[in-house]
């Protein structure tokens, strides 16, 4: 039987970090141990489940084939859509000894790039891009491409992952010739539970943010749901309780398309993104409050108490903060039952063990958590 994983996290004992207390889902195959450092430098949890992995195509004859094809006559444009696919190619043709002519090729036509990491590609294989939008869309390339006679000239597009079937069908209807050059596709990932894992552990709010870096990660995602029957559940998680972040506002379009409120950064990088969470996830889940004479900060599944992290579990937290809501004022086991275990068919020794083990994740602060005889629990007020 397959086992959820233990999150990756900040070491023991490091200092609090804006995301400390916050699980975050991390989608991405390609870089994702990059992401993951960053998130746990900062203080978050961290569950890995790759949506989507870039795997090269199975035989490379379809990429030789759309080579030569390109070699055959004059380029007018060129487009490249990623900087991994663009890399891919020319690494490709070098291999069978073609390079200098595709890129003899490229330099006489017009090439276009899509948004920052195919304009360093392009440009770091000797090659100037003569338009690259600044909304990184495919739909701004057709768009500029449209503008100029088509009739007969011959456009080579490297795909980036997925068939750009109505690009290229737009370009052909106005008389283009055009070259699909497959590099690479997307495919499933290998063990596809972790990704199921994450759509539960959203649905149940288990989640405080999930992370993307493609359109095609998203898209696949609430795939996934919906194959698991979770899809309401899990676009109403995204509406409210857990936060989707994307890289840019490319990769956004499917949340946007139905209609969740997806964030991203302004620039789209994975600095940028993790700065960006560590600036929101607070500001959406922290409180700050002074109990027997210290300092107690509430953020995600961690309280800090004088500036010290303590890891909690979520139903852990849960508890704390509804103790929070009125230091001092005493809840029934029944009242935290409704408040905190809504729609789960637990009893009141459910609520004893909740607060032994969150007393025990507080140590020597435990005792901020008072019982009061026959009635229930409080915090420690003053």
């Amino acid at each position: 039987m397959a086992t959820t994983p233990t999150p990756s996290g900040p070491r023991p004992g490091a200092p609090p970090g804006p995301l400390t207390g916050f699980t975050i889902g991390v989608t991405a195959a390609r870089r994702r141990d990059e992401l993951v450092a960053l998130l746990t430098r900062r203080g978050a949890q961290v569950v890995e489940a790759p949506v989507l992995r870039i795997t090269p195509l199975a035989d490379d004859l379809a990429l030789r084939r759309a080579t030569e094809r390109c070699l055959a006559a004059p380029l007018d444009y060129v487009v490249a859509t990623t900087g991994v696919g663009w890399r891919g190619w020319m690494s490709a043709a070098e291999g069978w000894g073609r390079g200098a002519a595709l890129a003899d090729a490229c330099r006489d036509a017009l090439v276009l790039s899509r948004g920052p990491k195919a304009t360093g590609a392009v440009r770091a294989s000797g090659l100037d891009e003569e338009f690259s939008p600044r909304s990184e869309a495919t739909d701004e390339l057709l768009t500029w491409l449209l503008a100029r006679p088509l009739a007969g000239r011959r456009v080579a597009v490297q795909e980036h992952g997925v068939r750009l079937d109505a690009f290229s069908a737009a370009l052909r209807e106005r008389g283009a010739e055009v070259i699909s050059v497959p590099v690479y596709r997307w495919a499933a990932p290998d063990d596809p539970a972790p990704v199921r894992r994450l759509v539960e552990q959203t649905v149940r709010r288990q989640i405080h943010a999930l992370t993307f870096t493609s359109a095609p990660a998203v898209t696949a995602f609430v795939e996934t749901a919906t194959a698991e029957g979770l899809r309401e559940p899990l676009l109403d998680a995204l509406r409210g309780d857990v936060l989707p972040v994307c890289v840019g506002a490319l990769c956004a379009r499917p949340f946007a398309e139905l209609g969740l409120p997806v964030v991203f950064p302004e620039r789209g990088r994975l600095g940028a993104l993790v700065r960006f969470l560590g600036e929101t996830l607070p500001g959406r889940d922290r409180r700050e409050l002074t109990l027997a004479g210290r300092l107690l900060t509430l953020q995600g599944n961690a309280v800090l108490v004088d500036g010290e992290s303590h890891w909690l579990s979520p139903r852990g937290a849960a508890v704390l903060r509804a103790l929070a809501e009125q230091p001092g004022r005493v809840l029934s086991r029944a009242d935290l039952l409704r408040t905190v275990w809504v729609g789960s068919a637990a009893d009141e020794h459910a609520v004893e063990a909740a607060v032994g083990r969150l007393r025990a994740a507080l140590g020597p602060h435990g005792g901020l958590i008072r019982t009061v005889p026959k009635r229930g629990y409080r915090l420690a007020a003053g």
